[in-house]
Formats: C-alpha cells, sequence, structure tokens
C-alpha cells in the first residue's frame, strides 16, 4: 500500500464550549513502517463499520470548497500540506459551529491500493492505557484508538477523475449519535449522497431469491449458492471492495457463469453493475428450513413478514404469493379431488 503523501493535524475542542484551537503540522509525516502499520489498521477499521454511505461531491461552491482544493492539489498547483492546511481550516470553523464534536488529530493521508488512488481522512482520538518502560516501570501511556472510529471519510480518486457518470466514490461513516453528529464532517468534505447501498443489497437479495426460484433448484443448492453469495459479498466489504454483479454471477454458477447476471438484466432490477455491500442487510438475509413428517419449507428470511407470517401461538406460517409451480401442482391436484 504505497503512500504518496501523509499529514496529521491537531483540532483541540473542549466540551466547555470554548473556540476550537487548530496545531498544524507545517510539512509532510516522512514515510515509515509505523505509518504503514497505522494507514493498514485505519483501513481495516473503516471497512468493518456498519451504517457507512457513499456519495458523490457537490458542486464546487463557497459553502462545499473542498473538492476544489483537492483538484488543485492533484493538478499540481499546490502541494499536499498545502491542501490538508486549507482543508482542516475549513473542518476547524465546522467545528466551531457544532456542539456535537471534541476535536482530535486529523488524518490526511493519499495512498495507492493496487491500481487506484484513494485520499482518507479521519479524525482520530486516544485512550488512556499503560505501559511498561525499558526500566521496568509501569507509566501512563496514550495510544490511538481506531474502535472509536466516528468521523471519517474515503475518496476513491481515480473513480472521481475517470468516471463522471459513478455516484459512490466518497465513502463515509454515519455518526454514531445519529446523522446530526456526522452532518458537519459531510459537508466538511462537500459530500452528497448518491446511492442507497441497503437498498441496492436488498434488491440485489430479492434478484437472488427470484434467480433460485426461477431455476427450481433443489435446497441443497439453494443453500449453497446463498452461502456463496453472502460469503463473496461478506469478504467484498471487508476488504472495502464493491460486489461485482459480473463476478458474483460466475461463483453462483461456475457451469453457467452468466446465467445470474443475465437474470438481472431481463429482468430489471435497476442494479449497478458494481456496488458497496450492507453488512447489516446481508446479516439479515439467512434461509429458515423445517422438514417433518413429508413436509418440506425453505424460505429466506427476509421474506418473513412480508410474503411469510408466522403465528407462534397457533404454530402457524400464512404463505401470500405462492410460488407459481407450486400453485399450478395445488390447482392441479385441487381439480383432481373436485371430480
Amino acid at each position: 500500500m504505497p503512500i504518496r503523501h501523509c499529514i496529521v493535524h491537531l483540532l483541540d475542542k473542549k466540551p466547555d464550549g470554548t473556540p476550537v484551537v487548530l496545531h498544524a503540522r507545517d510539512s509532510e509525516l516522512a514515510s515509515s513502517q509505523a505509518m504503514e502499520n497505522l494507514l493498514a489498521d485505519l483501513n481495516e477499521s473503516y471497512n468493518a463499520k456498519q451504517g457507512k454511505a457513499w456519495g458523490l461531491f457537490h458542486e464546487e461552491s463557497g459553502a462545499y470548497p473542498f473538492s476544489g482544493w483537492l483538484k488543485a492539489y492533484l493538478d499540481g498547483e499546490q502541494d499536499f500540506t498545502t491542501f490538508s492546511r486549507q482543508a482542516v481550516e475549513h473542518l476547524q470553523q465546522l467545528m466551531e459551529e457544532s456542539n456535537l464534536s471534541t476535536g482530535g488529530h486529523v488524518l490526511f493521508a493519499h495512498y495507492q491500493q493496487g491500481m487506484t488512488d484513494y485520499l482518507a481522512i479521519a479524525l482520530l482520538h486516544h485512550s488512556e492505557g499503560v505501559a511498561v518502560t525499558d526500566a521496568l516501570d509501569v507509566t501512563p501511556a496514550k495510544h490511538l484508538d481506531l474502535g472509536q472510529l466516528h468521523l471519517a471519510a474515503r475518496i476513491n480518486i481515480s473513480e472521481w477523475q475517470n468516471n463522471s457518470q459513478s455516484r459512490q466514490y466518497i465513502s463515509f461513516i454515519n455518526g454514531k449519535n445519529g446523522r446530526k453528529s456526522s452532518d458537519y464532517f459531510r459537508d466538511f468534505i462537500g459530500c452528497q449522497e448518491g446511492l442507497d447501498v441497503p437498498g441496492e443489497t436488498r434488491t440485489l437479495l430479492k434478484a437472488f431469491s427470484d434467480f433460485v426460484e426461477s431455476e427450481d433448484l433443489p435446497e441443497e443448492q439453494a443453500r449453497e449458492k446463498t452461502k456463496t453469495l453472502v460469503g463473496y459479498a461478506t469478504s467484498q466489504a471487508k476488504l472495502g471492495e464493491p460486489i461485482t454483479l459480473d463476478e458474483l454471477s460466475g461463483l453462483i454458477d461456475e457451469e453457467r457463469p452468466k446465467a445470474f447476471y443475465e437474470h438481472i438484466r431481463n429482468k430489471d432490477y435497476g442494479m449497478a453493475p458494481e456496488f458497496p455491500a450492507d453488512k447489516r442487510t446481508l446479516s439479515q438475509f439467512q434461509r429458515f428450513t423445517g422438514r417433518a413428517e413429508g413436509l418440506a419449507i425453505s424460505f429466506e428470511a427476509h421474506m418473513l413478514g412480508s410474503k411469510i407470517d408466522y403465528d407462534e401461538g397457533r404454530n402457524t406460517l400464512v404463505i401470500r404469493q405462492v410460488p407459481t409451480q407450486l400453485r399450478e401442482q395445488l390447482r392441479r391436484a385441487q381439480k383432481g379431488a373436485d371430480r
């Protein structure tokens, strides 16, 4: 993960309402193993966060100047330190107006992962701990607590520069204490939400359920394909990479690698070819199964409450929108019984 440029500034904001004080670094951080470890840990923590939103820049303006400063830096009109100083001063102003933040160290890191350039921005906080010195004394020590990462954003620079139609080249964490706690940070980036990630993920799962039903797959095959989908999507989310429908289709059916992809296109579900997975939605996607005395029932968890109702008191299931093939079988059986 080559780090092109990295710098840290400090915004000191006390909870007593005193003005925010900026302690700005005047030069970039030197490349080091510690810096690489920090960025790797930051990415791991960021990827693991649930509830991220995805979007794109607002048009550059006085209210949203960040994209203009970033472009000037990328075009070589100013250096990284100057860019970060402009940005952190803007964040200082917005933080001054906010009563929801206590400040912290602000990290700016321009790095490359594979063939893609990213800019990560994170507000970092410390936790108190203890350490043992070389003299074997126990002493108080502070350390960065990346588990408390609540305000951070990542910009896919390559996608922003090369794909003018993209609406998902920025991701950011929605605040722990609700949307208001992250509004000022989103405004600092100048980001507007452009993609409903939970909605896209729900649509994918709906398309998959329809595909399994249309293929009339045996229960074991349906279960294995479900594991494949959830495993792939979860793995991509952990890596911070999007789901690619074409790639997913090949994993779901290796003998017919285009089958699922063509099902999605033919039914016009309206999904983007690539989109990030929502881990919370994925975690709710499982199959309920049961067999007893000639009865076999299997359905995805997301259908409970929509197409299927369970009455625990009466120990009954009510199924709506019976699958077409089953409905035809029942209709034929009913006609035979009426003769």
